[in-house]
């Protein structure tokens, strides 16, 4: 069955690929990107947002799911006002309209990253809700330099990752049939990423940084594939998860490792 699919960041990358392939699933795509995409946005900007999801309204008397997949990487502050808030304010902007759908689904693009150490500070910051501290605190590190700014982007996915699992089976989401997960792509091969992967110099530093034994840098389709799916009805149960489409990084001892089990104890009673 046809469903209605709203996509961010569908201008390029992993959004792009989604896109696509929702479509040539028979899908009704509505894309929302600052440009190239059926609506423009800019995500960081509430009433941008609140335009978009007016228009989007207008247009549609519901939606089947949602791909809350733009993000950005530029060690600042920025990258909280898009992976994060950007993420869950075009979510709740866009709430009465997907729970109008008989199953309505959320996909967030999260990433690896929220697997490397990061700036706990922040990400309790993020977890808050505390947007105004969380931006001068993530501003202040971009000010120490790229290494220390880098917690902006790996805070981001850390928070985002953690809030699908705060949120998946709450009332507000499992109680509504909503169904809401999240993909951690490791080393994706996008426009971004080609320059950096042309060289065995640029592969060296991107896969020491996150190894991927099968198959090294996986190319946007891969992931979109992943995002169509839990997107889909055929997903009738999975929520809470963070799916990580990382060619094994999460396997290794610089991810998770083998054991998923070690922390929090309290499982074992």
């Amino acid at each position: 069955m046809a469903r209605t699919i709203v996509v961010t960041g569908a201008g390029s990358g992993i959004g792009k690929a989604t896109a696509e392939i929702l479509r040539a699933q028979g899908h009704t795509v509505i894309g929302l990107d600052l440009r190239g995409a059926d609506i423009e946005v800019d995500l960081t900007d509430a009433d941008s947002l609140q335009a978009a999801a007016r228009e989007i309204a207008a247009h549609h008397d519901s939606i089947d799911g949602i791909v809350a997949n733009a993000g950005v990487t530029t060690n600042s502050a920025l990258d909280l006002k898009v992976n994060y808030f950007g993420a869950i304010d075009t979510i709740e902007s866009l709430k009465d309209l997907l729970e109008k759908s008989s199953a309505p689904r959320v996909a967030i693009t999260a990433s690896a990253a929220s697997l490397q150490p990061t700036d706990p500070e922040l990400v309790a910051l993020l977890l808050a809700g505390k947007h105004d501290e969380a931006i001068a605190y993530g501003t202040k590190l971009s000010e120490a330099g790229p290494a220390v700014g880098y917690a902006n982007y790996s805070a981001s996915k850390r928070a985002i990752a953690t809030w699908v699992r705060r949120v998946a089976p709450t009332d507000d989401y499992a109680g509504k049939g909503i169904a809401i997960n999240a993909v951690g792509p490791g080393v994706v091969k996008t426009a971004m990423t080609e320059q950096l992967l042309s060289t065995e110099e640029g592969r060296a530093m991107a896969l020491g940084a996150m190894p991927a034994p099968l198959n090294g840098p996986v190319k946007a389709e891969g992931i979109g594939n992943v995002l169509a799916f839990l997107v889909s009805a055929e997903n009738a149960s999975m929520t809470g998860q963070v799916i990580y489409v990382d060619g094994g990084f999460d396997a290794l001892p610089q991810g998770r490792g083998e054991d998923l089990w070690h922390s929090p104890k309290h499982i074992d009673g």
